[in-house]
């Protein structure tokens, strides 16, 4: 506000001066005379392109110009700069009689990504797909209230693509696609759907205008939206599960009710359970006959907000119910009666599934569904022969990453003939063995053959993390030293608190000083100045690539000792006397 005053002030008092001088000369016979903008150079990069969603971020058009002067006739006075103001007029009529979109700019050039002039098309009335002159000018004046002058037209031929703006995509926390939508029927820019989500996922909200959504980059802001230069990602609370999401774009807020329960009665009575991956709930029973069955959906949930933040304590009980809408189900603010068809007796699924934000089904399925069951622990035979003598299940990474089905452990290596890589525990049929690669990188394939497959080759005997990905057929291994580090403490986030080995591999220890709760808790990482391979944890147990500890928020200012046990995942946290 300070700034525009500033630039009217100056306005005025230049035109003021100019009337008096004007006067003053005028009195003395010699006149001085203010011209309009003189047209400028405008110059485009292209008269015609094809637009895609292929290259939707890519410079498709950019113009450029002079800068427009303002002449005086007297030599010895000069218009000041920041008087003159210019626009872009775009229009699909040629004479520019009508169908105008104008855009000041303060720059002397202007580019278009391909959905920055899509975007532009379709609100010029365009049809997608469909090859149309857009015609371009400037114009340049001296007030915001005054016609000017306008430079000479420019004339570029666009096919603009379709542009979608009933669907969001959710992006990943690297701006990778995930497949995962929201739906804006009414395409007013607010988004709705569930999505099946992982603690603490982080994810941005991309539109079909290529706008892309994420927070204002600064704390406390986890359920506001910004889609400024600088954006940082939006994430979900720590619990994981299943979250209606709603995001409101024209009010810069987005909002999620996590379903923590889902009951099904009437007909059918108990408990479903969440398919993440698949964002659904199933409910495995026995079917008599044939029939058609009358059934309610009640959930328990919490709501999340700007009000709450990412605190579970703060979040909002919020009852959740579902009501039939001709074929598909919609939410309710009180279970109504659903109606489901059971093709067969027998074993049989009932499926709600919420993947499709533009119609959630509720359905039966013959047989036994219970979506992608994914263990929760890999098994590593033969890892450590030369200590235990033999070939076990003793020693397993844990599933770290369901998205990725990602696995990651610390385990005391001491192996004479390498591993094999296991689902379940004495299933040696089922097993991951080696593709291609060393002791610390490579590539797995999967046989059901306990006779078949390479041995991974073991490194030399020590204490490493190992890093597995199910869903990438990758392994990594990496040696671990004799010192690990804690960061986060009293909000300083360095390498700078060490915790070092002990006589028992996998057990470090050291001291800490807390002098304040740490606003972000703190965490424990493996390897000098490197975030990604780091230890989380709460309630004494530790979680690799966890939330981070939050311990600091209950303990009194003093010097504790800290001991972790990387193996078994435990840690304590006791005062120094």
């Amino acid at each position: 506000m300070i700034m525009k005053t500033t630039n009217i002030i100056k306005a005025f008092s230049w035109l003021l001066f100019i009337s008096i001088f004007l006067s003053s000369c005028e009195e003395d016979g010699n006149k001085i005379y203010l011209s309009s903008p003189l047209e400028s150079d405008f110059i485009a990069s292209t008269d015609q392109t094809v637009l895609t969603k292929d290259i939707a971020q890519k410079i498709v058009l950019s113009f450029s110009w002079t800068k427009s002067a303002i002449f005086i006739s007297d030599p010895d006075l000069k218009a000041p700069e920041d008087i003159l103001l210019t626009y872009i007029q775009a229009s699909t009529e040629e004479d520019f009689s009508s169908n105008i979109i104008e855009s000041e700019e303060e720059e002397l050039s202007r580019a278009y990504t391909a959905a920055e002039l899509s975007v532009l098309a379709k609100n010029l009335g365009m049809t997608a797909e469909v090859a149309r002159n857009i015609y371009f000018r400037l114009r340049a004046t001296t007030g915001r209230n005054l016609e000017g002058t306008y430079s000479k037209t420019l004339t570029v031929n666009v096919t603009p693509y379709l542009i979608d703006m009933s669907i969001g995509m959710i992006l990943d926390g690297t701006g990778a696609e995930t497949g995962i939508t929201l739906s804006s029927p009414d395409e007013n820019g607010v988004y709705t759907g569930f999505i099946g989500a992982t603690g603490w996922y982080n994810f941005y909200l991309l539109e079909g205008d290529g706008v892309l959504w994420g927070n204002p980059p600064a704390d406390g802001n986890e359920f506001k939206l910004s889609s400024g230069k600088e954006i940082w990602n939006c994430w979900f609370p720590g619990a994981g599960g299943c979250y209606y999401t709603v995001f409101n774009t024209p009010q810069e807020a987005w909002s999620a009710l996590y379903l923590e329960t889902l009951e099904v009665s009437g007909d059918l009575t108990g408990s479903m359970t969440f398919d993440r991956p698949n964002t659904r709930w199933t409910y495995v029973f026995n079917a008599p006959a044939a029939t058609t069955i009358n059934i309610r959906l009640n959930g328990a949930g919490q709501q999340y907000n700007q009000s709450t933040g990412t605190d579970a304590d703060a979040a909002i009980e919020t009852p959740v119910a579902f009501v039939q809408n001709s074929e598909y189900i919609t939410m309710g603010s009180q279970s109504e009666t659903i109606s489901v068809t059971i093709p067969q007796a027998g074993e049989s699924t009932l499926i709600v599934d919420l993947s499709d934000p533009n119609g959630w089904i509720c359905e039966v399925k013959s047989g036994a569904d219970r979506g992608d069951e994914i263990p929760e622990y890999l098994y590593l035979a033969g890892i450590d022969d030369l200590i235990s003598g033999s070939w076990t299940f003793d020693n397993y990474v844990t599933l770290y990453n369901e998205d990725n089905k990602a696995y990651a452990g610390i385990v005391n290596i001491n192996s004479e003939w390498g591993y094999t890589i296991h689902t379940e525990i004495d299933n040696w049929g089922d097993k991951y063995t080696l593709d291609q690669g060393d002791e610390y990188t490579g590539t797995l394939i999967f046989t059901e053959n306990p006779d078949e497959g390479d041995n991974i080759p073991a490194p030399p005997a020590g204490l490493y993390l190992i890093d597995i990905s199910i869903k990438g057929l990758t392994y990594e291994v990496c040696l671990l030293k004799d010192t690990i580090y804690v960061a986060g403490l009293n909000d300083v986030w360095s390498f700078d608190t060490m915790l070092t080995t002990s006589s028992t591999p996998g057990v470090y220890s050291g001291r800490i000083t807390i002098v304040k709760a740490s606003a972000w808790g703190f965490a424990i990482y493996l390897f000098d100045d490197d975030w990604n391979h780091m230890f989380g944890g709460s309630g004494n147990k530790l979680y690799y690539s966890g939330s981070n500890i939050t311990d600091d928020a209950n303990l009194s200012p003093a010097t504790y000792t800290m001991t972790v046990d990387l193996i078994n995942g435990t840690y304590s946290i006791q005062q120094t006397n």
